[in-house]
């Protein structure tokens, strides 16, 4: 019988056992609270591959010890469900984790719906699409969806020193030694997945001869051979790898194609699409921002195309997308709107809604005071009528301050300023 990899070995058993996802399954959150409670009810947990969905819900079983069965949508048919079926007949009910939830057909989905809402079978479907979109209604209205947050580098680091300690699921029978630097890279260069950083983990430790006092060393070489990708430099504190993700943005902040390409041409060489990706979608948003609104679909299109066609190809719509991102006119203008309004927020200054504008859908509303005298925009000329809109501690605040570093901002700029110019009439 083959040997089950570390990372299916050293599945949690229970909710606490869990490293991550604390906001599920974190004392009194949603998912603590249904287990908890005996409360259990079906469904979806999405996120990018190895951040704990099968974790989670081989932990709910093993906490609520009802049997725990794993089918996937794609490769088991309609028989598999119907064994799973007639065993939550006999013992009365059963967890059911249902991997690739958002590739099940009509045919499954029919069987599965009636045992879902007589609480037979409690569906925990895993995906890492969107369920809101790639899920059918039918299942999405019988299920809660929880969104799984990536793994930190923490998170991963504590998983493999668990599994290097653990005698009866782990490698805590071999005499290993690791290297600071070898582990950092194990759980920085697998990108939050826990699954990938583990099974290297078990490959090096295997694959290694023990010197002459019995002793497994891993080294950063053996690390980079075992997760085939390389490190982004030999540092003492793993910090290289966040120091290039800063030069990557700010050379493009500073619009220098070359060093941002040769920044991100580091990222590559290390494979690290995840990092390139969200920086790319930031920058597109936090720098360009409105100078440039079609930087931000523009890269997300690169982005999804690189992830389609993998590396090396992956590298020439990135290019293609850091270059535009480099010589487009720049504005932070949005950024520092948003961040100028939430920062009055948090300082407790924001005040009631104005009464003009709150919900008036419901009855007793107008005996409130509600939605009375509201001007309706569309009925006046260019779309505009002028009546306050922020809280009257805030009335006249102004959080959008223009640049004026391309065409389309500056239009839009001149429609602000004539709204401002107006309004300063009226009062």
């Amino acid at each position: 019988m083959a040997i089950q990899p570390l990372a299916y070995r050293m599945r949690p058993k229970a909710l606490d056992e869990i490293v991550g996802q604390t906001h599920l399954v974190g004392k009194d959150k949603i998912i603590y609270r249904m287990v908890k409670a005996k409360q259990l009810s079906s469904m979806i947990l999405y996120g990018p591959p190895g951040i704990g969905k099968t974790s989670i819900a081989s932990a709910i079983a093993g906490s609520t010890k009802y049997a725990f069965r794993t089918l996937n949508a794609v490769t088991n048919n309609k028989k598999d469900m119907e064994v799973v079926a007639a065993e939550a007949k006999m013992s009365g009910t059963v967890i059911l984790l249902l991997d690739e939830v958002h590739r099940l057909d009509k045919a499954k989905q029919d069987f599965l719906l009636p045992l879902l809402e007589s609480g037979a079978i409690i569906l925990i479907g895993a995906t890492t699409s969107n369920p809101y979109i790639a899920i059918n209604p039918a299942i999405r209205s019988r299920t809660q969806i929880f969104e799984l947050k990536p793994l930190t580098v923490e998170d991963i680091m504590i998983t493999m020193d668990r599994a290097l300690s653990d005698k009866e699921r782990g490698l805590g029978n071999y005499h290993v030694e690791i290297d600071e630097v070898a582990k950092k890279h194990f759980a920085t260069a697998s990108n939050g997945d826990v699954r990938s950083a583990l099974n290297a983990l078990e490959l090096a430790v295997i694959s290694s001869e023990p010197n002459s006092d019995g002793v497994i060393r891993i080294t950063l070489d053996v690390a980079e051979e075992c997760l085939q990708k390389k490190s982004l430099a030999h540092d003492k504190d793993g910090d290289a790898h966040y120091d290039v993700l800063s030069a990557f943005q700010k050379s493009v902040r500073g619009s220098d194609v070359n060093a941002a390409l040769h920044y991100m041409g580091r990222l590559i060489e290390a494979g690290d699409l995840v990092s390139i990706s969200r920086r790319m979608l930031v920058m597109a948003y936090e720098d360009i921002g409105l100078a440039n609104p079609q930087a931000g679909a523009h890269t997300l299109a690169a982005i999804q195309t690189a992830e389609k066609v993998g590396f090396p190809e992956a590298r020439i719509p990135l290019a293609n997308a850091v270059i535009e991102l480099c010589l487009s006119p720049k504005s932070n203008s949005a950024i520092m709107a948003i961040d100028e309004a939430l920062a009055d927020i948090r300082q407790g200054n924001s005040g009631e809604v104005p009464d003009h504008l709150r919900d008036g859908h419901y009855s007793g509303a107008q005996k409130l005071g509600r939605a009375i005298d509201y001007k309706y925009p569309h009925n006046y000329d260019n779309a505009w009528v002028d009546q306050q809109y922020l809280p009257d501690r805030l009335k006249n605040k102004l959080y959008y301050e223009p640049k004026f570093t391309s065409k389309f901002e500056q239009t839009i700029a001149g429609v602000y300023q004539k709204i401002n110019e107006n309004k300063a009439k009226k009062e």
